[in-house]
């Protein structure tokens, strides 16, 4: 079993593709997986972007929602909403926090102190971005990246406590605007697993 992403505005065609190697298809239809079946006994199972399915596949891939981001890392956050695939407000922000150390004894508590001290107001500064962005937005699905544990440190205020994160993760090593802008590419992307 392989798994494969495809844009989604690609999807029409990768689906003709598969129906043209391996058959007119059965398609089964789930509110979170649509699998078909070719001639050849090729199987492809469809994860649904933004479940449940509602109507047709493509249409309901290809419709334009209202999608908050929220990425996190102890050295930065940026947080965004998304009109479809336009970034319509957003806040970007940064913060030292100072990496580990060798040194022993006394100075390494201290300097653990200090680190989860910078990584606390650094997880207030995100939760006041986020709060700022994304509190009273009618977000249809909020999506998440970065480290976990900095994210959960960051919804763990209580302004922000309405909203969880659904799927895909999203992968982002530095969260700044450009990454962010970029967002729609990875959380409109249909992932497909095959089986030959």
């Amino acid at each position: 079993m392989r798994t494969v992403t495809v844009a989604a505005g690609r999807l029409e065609g990768w689906l003709a593709g598969f129906a043209d190697r391996h058959g007119a298809p059965t398609v089964s239809r789930g509110e979170r997986v649509v699998e078909l079946v070719g001639v050849d006994g090729a199987r492809a199972r469809i994860e649904v972007s933004f479940p449940p399915l509602r109507g047709e596949l493509v249409a309901h891939v290809l419709r334009p929602r209202r999608i908050g981001v929220l990425l996190v890392r102890r050295h930065g956050h940026a947080v965004g909403v998304f009109d479809g695939t336009n970034l319509v407000a957003s806040k970007v922000g940064s913060a030292y926090v100072q990496g580990g150390t060798k040194a022993g004894g006394w100075s390494q508590q201290r300097y653990a102190r200090r680190r989860a001290n910078q990584a606390s107001a650094a997880f207030a500064q995100a939760a006041d971005a986020a709060a700022a962005i994304l509190a009273d937005e009618p977000l249809e699905a909020l999506l998440a990246g970065g480290d976990r544990a900095a994210l959960r440190a960051v919804l763990a205020d209580r302004r922000l406590a309405h909203l969880a994160p659904t799927t895909p993760w999203l992968i982002v090593k530095d969260p700044k605007l450009r990454q962010l802008q970029a967002m729609p590419e990875q959380f409109h992307a249909v992932r497909i697993r095959l089986e030959p």
